[in-house]
């Protein structure tokens, strides 16, 4: 049986992604640039839908870090790994392949958990940048629903407006109102995965747009597509002829 292949929104996240078994091919819409045989990615924040194709032995063991966290870790800015799939080993060295050979042999999902977090104990002893005051308030941001204020956020952290955005893009990779846009539309997207029945409307009061119409830019402006089109796309995705939804970080 072919698999159908998943068209992958963005969603505010930078991740460390390892594939044991079969791996991805990754299509990007905007320039159909395509990227496949990559046995361990890293990958940026993501501001264009790419088109995800999968094997029959997939599993893909994801470590979705924090805003900001990545950039502590590797001390590189977020902006030059935007829109990247890459070849984790060409930024954190060969050995995230021992990883991924040591999750292809796991004897379970526990087991791979622990693999993870021991590997992941081992960048945080080598941790690149100091924690700052951003890294919380992009955190709040991810995971409150309060409007956010440059103006506050920036006298919070004893920094003009100009050089609260600049740290901000630097450890996030895009600025403070992309991400929080990001953020909304990644909520409208997960909301009406998990609840089909909902209406447009509904999505968009429930996820604090002004209105249906500011819901459609966002789809448009991150997917190229209207929120119909969008999920009609969504509904032939892997996980969704399961039966399944991906539900919230929250």
């Amino acid at each position: 049986m072919q698999i159908p292949t998943k068209a992958y929104p963005p969603r505010p996240e930078q991740c460390l992604a390892f594939y044991p078994y079969d791996r991805e091919i990754v299509e990007y819409t905007s320039t159909k640039k395509k990227k496949a045989n990559i046995p361990v990615v890293l990958y940026g924040q993501f501001t264009e839908v790419t088109n995800r194709m999968i094997g029959n032995n997939f599993l893909v063991f994801q470590i979705v870090f924090y805003p900001g966290a990545l950039y502590k870790l590797l001390g590189i800015p977020s902006t030059i790994i935007n829109n990247e799939y890459l070849s984790a080993d060409e930024i954190l060295g060969n050995h995230v392949h021992n990883i991924n050979e040591q999750l292809f042999f796991a004897k379970d999902y526990m087991a791979m958990v622990a693999i993870a977090n021991k590997f992941i104990t081992t960048l945080i002893a080598k941790q690149q940048k100091a924690t700052h005051f951003i890294d919380a308030v992009c955190s709040s941001m991810l995971y409150n629903s309060q409007p956010f204020s440059l103006v506050n956020a920036a006298q919070q952290a004893f920094l003009s407006t100009k050089q609260f955005e600049r740290k901000f893009k630097e450890r996030t990779g895009l600025n403070p109102k992309t991400f929080e846009r990001v953020i909304k539309f990644d909520n409208a997207f997960r909301l009406k995965n998990a609840h089909p029945n909902f209406d447009w409307l509904k999505i968009a009061v429930e996820c604090d747009y002004y209105d249906y119409q500011h819901l459609t830019k966002a789809y448009k402006d991150f997917t190229g597509l209207s929120p119909t089109a969008f999920h009609t796309i969504e509904e032939q995705a892997p996980e969704r002829k399961l039966g399944l939804n991906e539900g919230y970080y929250k």
